[in-house]
């Protein structure tokens, strides 16, 4: 495993982190299984946003007795109320949460205390003009957080949030889908990442400013949502027409300027071991040219990333869950069996959607979520 230095931190980071979205659910025994592939390759970064207890007491209990041997990247304002995740900006459930965090991690502190989810221009006044960086501030003052980040979708905000100072991480979704964006145009040999004329590939200058800032101002950034939640894996989801690798999305965001380590979310050792092998492959197995001669059209807004930050659902739905298995079963020529059975195990479906619309302002890509719970009340009609 290769390491890079985290901007002006310091600290010495793998460039494959574990993201551990994917922990929920899991057991102890198998959380500690991961932890253990993850650690035996070299990895040594972990991002831990869940608010899920148990997430978190497995987590705790894969760490005991190896907690100097992981850098954790530990999020602020993320909590678990009325039985699922949100995000919240009170500085008293934010208070309690990070205690919470600490207490189940088995730890008195966090490398990098990340304030969880800005993207907009009033949460980011509501969050530096108040208690909640004041808050981080005092946690970094008393060595219980030793360095602050953010976490971000909007390379406006994000730049805003690098310029003023404070933060020393930011985390922020790269992949090529999101860097090469645009609905009118094909893609060409874009490799140099120039504009091609009036009608050419244009990539987005927000990302590519926000990128080198980092850089010259030794602001780190860890990547998340590499794969673009599994869609560039595959040839018939991903927008490029052709499918990439694991090390090969890994790579691509590698190469952008800051990017210090990419967090790959695994749910399996084999997970885990796919996302490693990038550091054992050549520069041409790693290679992602190949996504740019496919004459594809690119656009990933309105595609589900399964990321929940639509919560909280006031009718308890998971909606990243049930968008995943509408996904899954649209895919197909007949629902699957199993799909069906996944989908009706839940909780909650899309028979209980309210279509309020509260969710949709929520997602940071712009997802029309009430038209796929229609889609997926049809498609599952028992």
């Amino acid at each position: 495993m290769k390491y890079r230095t985290l901007g002006r931190t310091g600290l010495k980071v793998s460039e494959v982190g574990l993201g551990g979205e994917w922990f929920n659910g899991l057991s102890e025994e198998e959380s500690i299984r991961i932890v253990d592939a993850a650690e035996q390759n070299g990895v040594n970064y972990i991002d831990i946003f869940m608010p899920q207890a148990p997430t978190r007491d497995h987590l705790g209990a894969a760490l005991k007795c190896r907690r100097e041997k992981f850098l954790i990247q530990g999020h602020l304002c993320t909590v678990y109320e009325d039985e699922q995740y949100t995000r919240t900006r009170d500085i008293e459930k934010t208070k309690r949460s990070f205690e919470d965090l600490l207490h189940r991690l088995q730890t008195d502190y966090i490398d990098v205390g990340m304030i969880h989810y800005v993207d907009s221009e009033e949460d980011f006044q509501t969050v530096f003009g108040g208690e909640i960086i004041e808050y981080a501030k005092e946690l970094k003052e008393k060595g219980i957080v030793r360095y602050l980040g953010m976490s971000s979708h909007n390379p406006h905000i994000a730049k805003k949030a690098a310029e003023t100072g404070l933060i020393d991480v930011l985390m922020f979704s790269i992949n090529p889908a999101y860097d090469l964006e645009s609905p009118e145009t094909d893609i060409n040999d874009l490799m140099d990442f120039k504009g091609m004329g009036e009608n050419g590939w244009v990539v987005d200058e927000a990302r590519q400013e926000l990128y080198s800032y980092c850089e010259s101002a030794g602001v780190a950034i860890t990547v998340m949502k590499p794969l673009a939640a599994g869609t560039l894996l595959s040839a018939e989801t991903s927008p490029f027409g052709v499918a990439m690798t694991v090390p090969q999305c890994i790579q691509y965001a590698l190469d952008r300027n800051g990017v210090k380590c990419v967090i790959v979310g695994c749910h399996s050792v084999e997970e885990v071991l796919q996302a490693v092998r990038y550091d054992q492959l050549s520069e041409q197995e790693r290679s992602y040219a190949h996504i740019f001669a496919s004459g594809n059209q690119i656009n990933m807004t309105g595609r589900c990333m399964y990321c929940n930050h639509c919560q909280p659902c006031p009718a308890h739905i998971d909606i990243a869950a049930v968008t995943k298995f509408l996904d899954l079963a649209s895919s197909q020529p007949e629902v699957p069996e199993t799909v069906m059975q996944h989908y009706w195990s839940l909780n909650a479906t899309a028979a209980d959607c309210l279509m309020c619309g509260r969710c949709e302002p929520n997602c940071p890509f712009g997802v029309k979520v009430r038209e796929n719970m229609k889609k997926a009340r049809e498609l599952f009609a028992r």
